[in-house]
């Protein structure tokens, strides 16, 4: 299962967004997301839980919870849209 976690504090780390869904089952991957240009987190990132039942646990025990000051929204991860190669430009 992989859930989309956002609002989160700016000094989060992969290992520290591990951490935080461990305590609900195993964690396959935990990643934050960070800008490009400056490698400053974006306050955002993906958690990939193996079982559906511990990846909802997570969710609705974290979503909407106060970490670190911020109030965190945990949901479902949609896929990503494939991009198209028809650039006009």
């Amino acid at each position: 299962m992989n859930m989309y976690v956002s609002n989160l504090n700016f000094h989060t780390t992969d290992d520290g967004l591990k951490d935080l869904f461990a305590p609900f089952g195993a964690v396959s991957s935990a990643k934050i997301i960070s800008d490009r240009t400056t490698g400053q987190s974006r306050g955002f990132g993906f958690v990939e839980m193996d079982s559906e039942t511990e990846g909802n646990e997570a969710m609705n025990s974290l979503n909407n919870k106060d970490i670190e000051g911020r109030v965190l929204s945990v949901s479902l991860a949609k896929e990503k849209a494939p991009r198209s190669n028809n650039s006009r430009w």
